[in-house]
């Protein structure tokens, strides 16, 4: 997977956390995800209908 470095920097400061012992906030990482994936899947739905109605 190919990252600009400077969105892979954005995302590596979003999600680190000191308070970890794995250096990220597992939780907030879990939501942007999740966040991410819906975002996809409105954005497919819409697709979906477009095609559907053409």
């Amino acid at each position: 997977m190919e990252i600009p470095q400077a969105q892979y920097q954005a995302i590596e400061n979003e999600i680190a956390s000191d308070d970890s012992p794995v250096g990220i906030d597992a939780k907030k990482t879990h939501v942007m995800i999740l966040h991410q994936l819906r975002v996809i899947e409105e954005r497919l739905d819409r697709i979906e209908a477009s095609m559907s109605s053409g």
